[in-house]
């Protein structure tokens, strides 16, 4: 393939770099070929994000028959390192908080529920230190990353004890009492300060690295190069930092993305402006050369688990037709907490159903307000998500699930997927023909009420605005993003689309039988009730703006468009400003289903 002249330098550089790589620039591409200008006897270790972008790399590696690069991921490296040498027993799953409460003891104030909190909290603080570049707990102020104010105020009180039964806890895993956790072998494969043996460390999405692994990188005496993109960085909650800023290497820049093109670049671009509200921003530069023209694989994507789940619902409930879905990462995932809690758990509570209740956390909370007050005080948000499901589905969750798992493929039948579902973090590294975005993440409206009202969170909404820019720079070709978002005097063009705000109280019209029309508003989950007060079809008209002008050929290609991309009936509603069943009857004009399936 031909390189640009930004790669070419790169390929050239000598000494210590970095890299700031715009999404899809062919970063990848280009450390190969930076590896491969490296004198043959040279041994070089490529550090990949996860597992998955480690397979890819040490399969590319291999195709160019590289084999004096070894590929590693940070854990993979460590594990060889300590595991082996120390035979400790790890447990890939981590620790819940009724483990932590039994193995150490813990003991409340007589409060319900109060030694739950703090085993929380333990797992919380032991996670921080292991990814932190500190030689020891004392050195760190767990308050520092606690931000709820009941949270915080909970910490405060319960300090001394949280830190000792930290220490415990850690103590306990380095004697080989109990079996150690992924974080903590990294950390002690950091404190032992170790020295690699090569000639060149390539260091992949440099921007979500934990302190812990740079403080081993820029320890090493080889050459080194750091590669990511600065407004990729989405691990913060994870105490990642971003490399790129917290070293002084010489800077490269890879501005040319080979995935998407220059509309959907300039709507990235767009986003990452919103940095101007918070920060003094420093504009990039992003060249979109994509050309691609296929909508094979659809994926939705999503802040948070709670909207994924809300919108892979709508999808099963909606779109029949749908044989096929898919999942990023396990299924399983995104029914389980962390710390094993399930949504059953939360529903079966819900329910007052103690009795089915497996997890015993759970168990032991009387009801939904004690969960409540668990979750205001350890700042859970997996749980949050939870409550937030079963108070918005009840009881119809286990058919639900059911249907969904039934759609569901597994790794190897990927590709038989009609539709993707997936947050942004499990989709990191991943790219798509065509995306739709849930409604769940930041728009410029809401930063700047924030930002008025004094509530912003730098670090925090700095993050929130990169998932926006990672989510729509996984497209190759089309998106279609909320307006909520997306402010609509945003230029128009065939590749981005955009779908109208929800109305806040849904309304459906009854096909009328003469020239009046009935309309039902929702009253609760379960029963419909009429207006009192009948509208004529132009009072409808008025109210419904485009619901009643005629269908073009231009609407109609719009249509079989998003039809094919898998945007569900009540989305294409929102977009074209009509009601579902005018949406159903359009396609069942134009016979869709039985051209596309």
């Amino acid at each position: 393939m031909e390189l640009t002249q930004e790669q070419i330098e790169i390929i050239n550089s000598t000494g210590n770099i970095k890299i700031n790589a715009v999404a899809g620039s062919g970063k990848t591409t280009t450390i190969i070929e930076y590896a491969r200008a490296r004198p043959k006897e040279s041994k070089i270790l490529y550090l990949a994000f996860n597992k998955s972008v480690k397979l890819e790399a040490v399969k590319k590696f291999a195709d160019k028959k590289m084999f004096n690069v070894k590929v590693e991921t940070a854990h993979s490296l460590a594990f060889r390192h300590i595991v082996h040498k120390f035979n400790y027993k790890v447990r890939p799953q981590g620790y819940n908080t009724y483990e932590i409460v039994e193995l150490l003891h813990l003991q409340g104030n007589g409060e319900k529920l109060t030694e739950y909190i703090i085993a929380n909290h333990i797992l919380k603080f032991s996670a921080y230190f292991c990814n932190s570049h500190a030689l020891k707990i004392q050195d760190l102020n767990y308050l520092d990353v606690v931000t709820d104010s009941k949270a915080s105020a909970f910490v405060h009180t319960f300090y001394k004890y949280i830190e000792g039964k930290t220490r415990l806890l850690l103590s306990k895993m380095d004697k080989g009492e109990i079996e150690i956790t992924h974080d903590f072998y990294l950390k002690k494969f950091q404190l032992s300060n170790p020295q690699l043996d090569y000639d060149y460390i390539l260091f992949d999405e440099g921007q979500d690295a934990s302190p812990a692994m740079l403080d081993i990188f820029l320890k090493q005496k080889a050459t080194k190069v750091i590669v990511g993109d600065t407004h990729q960085q989405i691990y913060g909650w994870r105490f990642a930092v971003n490399s790129l800023e917290k070293t002084n290497f010489e800077t490269y820049q890879l501005s040319t993305s080979f995935r998407f093109s220059q509309d959907i670049a300039n709507l990235a671009l767009e986003v990452l402006k919103w940095k101007n509200h918070i920060e003094d921003y420093k504009p990039i530069t992003i060249l979109g050369n994509g050309t691609s023209k296929a909508f094979k694989t659809k994926a939705v994507l999503a802040r948070t688990n709670l909207g994924l789940l809300l919108k892979a619902i709508e999808y099963v409930t909606e779109k029949k037709k749908v044989k096929h879905i898919y999942f990023e990462g396990n299924i399983n995932s995104y029914t389980y907490a962390d710390d094993g809690a399930s949504l059953y758990d939360v529903l079966n509570l819900y329910n007052g159903k103690h009795f089915l209740i497996k997890d015993k956390m759970i168990k032991a909370m009387k009801d939904m307000a004690e969960l409540a007050e668990y979750i205001e005080k350890t700042e859970d948000v997996q749980l949050k998500m939870m409550v937030e499901i079963v108070l918005e589905y009840g009881n119809e969750i286990p058919e639900i699930i059911k249907e969904i798992k039934s759609k569901h493929v597994e790794n190897d039948e990927k590709e038989k997927a009609e539709i993707i579902f997936s947050t942004v973090h499990r989709c990191k590294g991943m790219e798509y023909d065509t995306i739709q975005l849930v409604n769940d993440f930041i728009s410029e409206e809401k930063l700047m009420k924030s930002n008025k009202n004094g509530e912003i969170d730098l670090a925090k909404t700095n993050e929130e605005i990169n998932l926006l820019y990672v989510a729509i720079t996984r497209t190759r070709n089309s998106i279609y993003i909320p307006e909520g978002i997306i402010n609509e005097d945003f230029p128009r063009c065939p590749q981005i689309h955009l779908i109208r705000k929800v109305i806040e109280q849904e309304k459906e019209l009854v096909p009328p039988t003469s020239k009046r029309v009935i309309v039902f508003d929702k009253k609760s989950d379960n029963e419909f009730r009429p207006i009192d007060k009948a509208y004529s079809v132009n009072e409808v008209r008025e109210t419904y703006g485009d619901a009643y002008k005629p269908w073009t050929k231009e609407l109609d290609d719009e249509i079989t468009v998003m039809y094919c991309e898998g945007v569900t009936a009540k989305d294409m509603a929102n977009h074209f400003g009509r009601t579902k069943s005018a949406i159903r009857s359009r396609i069942k004009k134009l016979e869709l289903v039985s051209i596309y399936g």
